[in-house]
């Protein structure tokens, strides 16, 4: 996927109860938290309505709601874009994700019973069976589906909108990094995670969370490597 090809959102089912513009938020939020809108592509209410088959009003309602998350931005023509990054941004954003989750994995650890623990092992083992077919478009939404299930296990959790607002600040990057996980992602972290869960071991449980999300940034480990990413996700803008 690049930024001259087709653009494909994955339309979330609408339930019962759940509006127009509710679902048009939640729709587009998801596709910039998963990656499906590249850095670099310009968009338009216009296109966007007829993307989901809407009126622009609820588009651009969404849009504003995104903006003001950072995930967004919409010029004075109305095109509407994802933020320029810059190295200090990616830093900041991936140095919160390591002081916020493993806090909140260990504070859910009390919480984690058997049967989220089996619904975690289901998600890992997907997964893993993305990655083993590349199918690298899964690989984002699984990923934090397992960290949303282990942090929400908290029900008195406070972390998880912090959370994903920084997924959602990420998540176009992110997506240029699934296909090097096995150039970068040796050990399965998830796995050493949910071992620490049986043990009931809070410092082996953050452990294992900070280095999952180290090793999954570790395409842009080095200055260099940074600066290629960096110059990769702003082109053509």
């Amino acid at each position: 996927m690049d930024k001259k090809s087709p653009i494909t959102i994955t339309l979330l089912e609408r339930t019962d109860g759940v509006t127009i513009a509710q679902w048009v938020y939640k729709t587009l939020r998801a596709a910039v938290m998963n990656g499906e809108i590249l850095p670099g592509r310009a968009l338009t209410i216009r296109g966007l309505a007829q993307m989901l088959d809407v009126s622009p009003m609820p588009i651009r309602e969404a849009m504003r709601q995104l903006a003001a998350e950072n995930a967004l931005e919409i010029n004075a023509s109305r095109r509407v874009m994802i933020p320029k990054m810059t190295a200090l941004k990616f830093n900041e954003l991936c140095e919160a994700r390591i002081a916020i989750e493993p806090h909140a994995a260990a504070r859910a650890l009390p919480y984690i019973t058997p049967e989220i623990l089996a619904q975690l092992e289901a998600l890992n083992d997907e997964g893993d069976v993305a990655i083993a077919n590349g199918e690298l478009e899964k690989i984002s939404p699984l990923n934090q589906a397992f960290h949303r299930l282990l942090y929400g296990a908290n029900p008195h959790q406070v972390c998880l909108p912090l959370i994903e607002s920084l997924w959602l600040q990420l998540g176009p990057f992110m997506r240029l990094a699934t296909g090097k996980l096995e150039e970068f992602y040796v050990v399965d972290r998830h796995t050493e995670a949910m071992d620490a869960i049986r043990a009931q071991d809070p410092f082996a449980l953050q452990m294992a969370i900070q280095a999952d999300i180290r090793e999954g940034i570790a395409f842009a480990s080095t200055p260099e490597r940074l600066q290629t990413f960096i110059d990769h996700s702003n082109q053509a803008r």
